[in-house]
């Protein structure tokens, strides 16, 4: 998908920036299509499966004067033991460029191609703003057609200590979240909050509880008990999609005793899982955080071979 929010932020950094995205994929590839990184003068956001193939890319991406399509056998090429084949294109974006894209669909002609738009792609355009059907990243007759990345799952952190900080930096590169990070001040946040995720000092964060979208994902992390307390209760009284708490057994026991004690029913305090992760990895930050992501893109999986299942 097409993340206009990476690009806008990569657009802060440099006047000019190159988005190179696979425009197609056959065979054994790194990466498929739709997979994109964005090149400025002295870095890099995202990946297209890195090796040979990104590295030269990137030296191409640098050296840009107008748009254009490249078409890379992997073996021949770059002596790579992948055996498949890769378009990649190469945009140049500035501001003006960007106020340019749509919101929902993003389609336009390969470089060198007609402007005219085919009647293939009108019939997606038309099935994305009649019935919301996203099309997959592609080229369409000679048009590259890529779908706007829009956050679907919305993740709330709460805490800023050494847990939380490793929780959302191995979050906050991934598509498909949105971020909110919630602690008592401001000097408890790191000086660099990463791109993307919205950093919520509050001095009374089970206000923030209250108020929470109903379908977001939760972890509990914070420094006490009381607030870790003081959050399930409320974000079992306001529903959640899901949610985890940081700790042991034994306090869990606890805490689902005070729970109960609060008038919560035993089925809904179930919802809440803790320990979070998997600890038998470590209870490091780090891999508390690895665990964590696991556990999350897990869920995300189980849930979409469900739905193709169901289609």
């Amino acid at each position: 998908m097409f993340d206009r929010d990476a690009l806008a932020d990569a657009l802060t950094r440099a006047p000019r920036v190159v988005r190179v995205v696979v425009a197609s994929a056959r065979g054994s590839v790194p990466r498929g299509a739709g997979t994109a990184m964005i090149v400025g003068p002295d870095f890099l956001i995202g990946t297209i499966g890195g090796g040979t193939l990104e590295h030269e890319a990137m030296g191409r991406a640098r050296g840009l004067v107008t748009d254009l399509l490249e078409k890379r056998a992997l073996g021949p090429d770059l002596g790579q033991c992948c055996g498949g084949a890769v378009s990649l294109l190469y945009e140049i974006y500035d501001a003006a460029r960007l106020a340019t894209l749509p919101e929902t669909v993003i389609a336009r002609p390969l470089p060198g191609g007609s402007d005219a738009m085919p009647f293939a792609v009108k019939r997606v355009l038309a099935g994305a703003r009649g019935a919301g059907d996203l099309p997959h990243p592609g080229i369409i007759a000679g048009w590259m057609v890529e779908s706007v990345l829009r956050p679907t799952r919305q993740i709330w952190v709460w805490g800023a200590g050494h847990v939380g900080r490793a929780v959302v930096s191995v979050l906050a590169p991934l598509p498909g979240f949105a971020l909110t990070w919630v602690d008592t001040g401001a000097e408890r946040f790191p000086a660099s909050v990463p791109a993307g995720v919205t950093a919520l000092p509050a001095a009374d964060p089970v206000v923030l509880a209250q108020h929470a979208p109903p379908q977001a994902e939760h972890l509990i992390l914070t420094y006490s008990h009381s607030l870790d307390l003081a959050l399930c209760d409320a974000l079992l009284t306001r529903g959640f999609s899901a949610c985890g708490l940081i700790g042991s057994a034994s306090k869990w026991v606890r805490f689902q005793r005070r729970l109960r004690d609060l008038g919560h029913a035993p089925a809904r305090i179930a919802r809440i899982s803790c320990p979070i992760g998997d600890p038998s990895i470590g209870k490091h930050p780090q891999e508390i955080a690895v665990s964590v992501a696991a556990e999350i893109l897990g869920r995300q999986a189980h849930q979409d071979a469900i739905r193709e299942r169901e289609a």
